[in-house]
């Protein structure tokens, strides 16, 4: 039977709906089967409606963000209605059947409460009964503000009380909230405001949490990147007219500036995501932002006020400007009116804004005790391992290892922006080719600073270091010197020797070159260990419910019995090392003994010779898809098959089917696909998609250095 977790706020702005979806993803992280439940559908931010188009965001951002799909939540006027007819029998069976459905095929179920209103007394009774009758224990989340330990003890106190009673629910711990957030005045954008220096130490100051009382769950500081709003969101709300649309979707608000200063005054503002706000007659305001945004500072755009335009020959000068993406917004309200609505805009994160909710989510998960909860609500780990909890442990093997990774793609946009964020997580040490100037001015036009000790070599000034060890790795082939120095001037070639060379763990590149040109280096110089027979490839597909392992998608044509079997083991052992326990299905048109033909025998001779030299794996073949993946046809098809029906590696018998159903897959149904992933060589080296995203290079550089450790600890280097 499903536990569940009533989660009730103690203020308005306690950004209640974060808090529930980061404390769903951490669960999920920790190995905990996840549910997630909203009795009543409240709206109670300025602007929520407008931005969302009536639809409950906590709802929407589950069915996004998951592979959930909760119930939709009652109206909270029905709810009011029910209970003041006499009703409230009824409304109550309605929550419990809603929480059934939700219930029945997980552990732990999210329950969100209802934010509490002074006009509606009802509400926070409405929060006990509904946490009494689903058998709910309650966590608290509240904002400290600028409230004091001893106060903040009698508020928590005051609302554990309204759960006090014998038959009422518990309260076992406390999420506390945008810890540190100013004070702002009617005119200080919240965007604009900064984290104090110093924040009281909660868990001390506080005697509901020094003696015990209640677990102290969370601290999650207050951070103003969590309310940068993108621009098209600042028009919509503010109903503004959109003079150019640019990039206005996704440029993001990280400040908003006032300007009506002299030229010298404002060039210090000119930063990325700054929106400035200038009157529409300020021609020399608009030229120094334009050439600003010509200059590569990522502005989040210009804002002009009064109902004011500047002269056609200024909109034509500044015509390049905007042909490179820069929004250009106006506002018929006068320069003061403006500054004050910019400051009250609404803190609801839009449904159609997953960048935002995903930032919002994380800064949740990442400090929430979800093991102390696991054992407090004594809930076995899954034997499948999700994809919030896959990327999570991705995560932490990564730091584990300590890697040095090198990417040769160092002035690629987006491999830059990786690099750094790996640097900031911790995820491997990167080493970036390519001159520190250059990668420090691409990283500036993407609003990010190349930190000063991050390592970056200058591939000029190495790249004769590797010439004779070049010669010498390829001398069977006759290389010459130089032929093997032009050879180096390629970035990838040079990072693939300081791999080989053991100047660096593993190999990232992809981004701005084809797949030939990033493998071929790793097969000719850092080659195969002694216990792999060819070298092959995995995807992990993140699927909805758990993440499964597909090989050989992109290296192998047509793989013989031998290599197929190696395949299969190299495949089972990489999914051990991140975590997924390896049940290996052989992939065919035919299951068990029931098809025969050359391509089935080969899938069946595989399967034995994977057996013979690994009888500590569960493999079994051949395996139609379906008899593999899903348990109701496996008890049909191959009902004594150890492997059916729970599969959680597949071996496809060649590319062409391997390819084309991770594709199909991956498309179809929407699924994060990451890799692929090589194998069998001495050391890793990896590949990207040309269209690969700075998340998906951020988790391919930490997978190779997951890798790099297992390598190392098999002694196959």
């Amino acid at each position: 039977m499903a536990k569940n977790l009533y989660i009730a706020p103690t203020s308005l702005n306690s950004g209640l709906t974060s808090v529930c979806l980061g404390l769903l993803r951490a669960l999920e992280r920790v190995g905990v089967s996840v549910g997630f439940y909203k009795p009543f559908s409240q709206s109670v931010h300025e602007g929520e409606a407008h931005h969302n188009h009536g639809k409950d965001t906590s709802v929407a951002f589950v069915r996004a963000r998951s592979h959930l799909e909760p119930p939709e939540p009652m109206s909270l006027k029905t709810a009011q209605n029910l209970l003041n007819t006499g009703k409230a029998d009824q409304l109550l069976e309605t929550i419990v059947g809603e929480y059934q459905k939700v219930a029945r095929t997980v552990d732990v179920v999210i329950i969100e409460g209802l934010v509490p209103d002074r006009t509606e007394a009802y509400i926070a009774r409405l929060n006990v009964e509904v946490a009494r009758n689903l058998g709910s224990e309650v966590v608290l989340v509240s904002t400290p503000g600028n409230t004091d330990p001893k106060s903040l003890d009698e508020e928590l106190d005051f609302y554990a009380r309204l759960f006090s009673s014998p038959s009422d629910p518990d309260v076992i711990g406390v999420v506390l909230n945008k810890v540190g957030e100013p004070d702002r005045s009617g005119f200080t954008p919240r965007v604009n405001a900064r984290v104090p220096e110093e924040t009281i130490d909660y868990g001390q100051a506080c005697k509901v949490f020094s003696d015990g009382r209640y677990r102290l769950l969370a601290v999650i500081p207050w951070q103003p990147e969590l309310m940068a709003s993108r621009v098209s969101d600042i028009v919509r709300e503010m109903d503004l007219e959109v003079l150019h649309e640019g990039d206005m979707r996704t440029r993001r608000v990280q400040t908003v500036t006032v300007s009506a200063r002299t030229i010298r005054n404002m060039v210090d503002t000119l930063k990325p995501g700054t929106l400035i706000v200038t009157p529409g007659d300020r021609e020399d305001i608009i030229v120094t932002t334009a050439v600003a945004a010509l200059n590569g500072v990522p502005l989040a755009g210009i804002m002009l006020t009064g109902g004011l335009m500047p002269d056609d020959r200024v909109i034509e000068l500044c015509r390049r400007a905007m042909e490179m993406g820069f929004p250009v917004i106006k506002a018929q309200t006068n320069t003061y009116e403006t500054a004050h609505r910019l400051a009250n805009l609404s803190s609801a994160i839009p449904v159609d804004d997953p960048g935002r909710i995903e930032k919002a989510m994380e800064a949740v998960a990442t400090r929430i005790d979800a093991e102390w909860l696991r054992e407090h609500l004594k809930v076995e780990r899954q034997s499948h391992l999700s994809p919030p909890a896959f990327r999570y442990l991705l995560s932490e093997r990564a730091r584990a290892a300590g890697k040095r990774i090198v990417l040769p793609e160092g002035n690629e946009q987006r491999t830059v922006q990786a690099a750094i964020i790996c640097h900031q997580r911790q995820l491997a040490h990167c080493i970036m080719l390519g001159n520190r100037d250059n990668i420090a001015t691409v990283a500036r036009s993407q609003g990010m600073e190349l930190p000063d000790d991050i390592e970056v070599i200058d591939p000029a000034e190495v790249r004769k270091n590797y010439v004779e060890a070049m010669v010498k790795l390829r001398k069977h082939k006759g290389l010459a010197p130089d032929m093997a120095e032009a050879m180096l001037e390629d970035n990838v070639v040079l990072g693939t020797m300081m791999v080989a060379e053991d100047k660096a763990d593993g190999l990232v590149s992809g981004a701005a070159h084809t797949t030939a040109n990033t493998v071929r280096p790793a097969m000719q110089l850092i080659k195969t260990h002694d216990h792999a027979r060819v070298v092959s490839s995995v995807f992990f597909m993140l699927l909805p419910q758990q993440v499964v392992v597909y090989g050989d998608c992109a290296i192998n044509p047509d793989p013989n019995a031998e290599e197929l079997a190696d395949i299969a083991i190299q495949s089972a052992d990489s999914a051990a090392a991140f975590g997924i326990e390896p049940v290996v299905a052989m992939i065919s048109y035919s299951t068990g003994e029931s098809g025969s033909g050359k391509d089935v025998e080969k899938v069946r001779e595989a399967t034995r010779i994977a057996r013979e030299r690994r009888p500590d794996l569960l493999i079994d073949g051949p395996l139609q898809y379906d008899a593999a993946a899903i348990e109701s046809v496996a008890r049909s098809k191959a009902p004594d098959s150890k492997v059916a029906g729970r599969a959680t590696v597949f071996i496809f018998p060649d590319l062409n089917t391997g390819n084309t159903t991770y594709k199909a897959v991956q498309r179809s149904a929407n699924v994060v696909s990451i890799g692929p992933m090589l194998q069998g060589l001495r050391k890793p080296v990896n590949d990207l998609s040309r269209g690969a995203e700075v998340e998906d290079i951020v988790f391919t550089i930490a997978l190779t250095a997951v890798q790099a450790k297992q390598v190392e600890d098999a002694g196959l280097i």
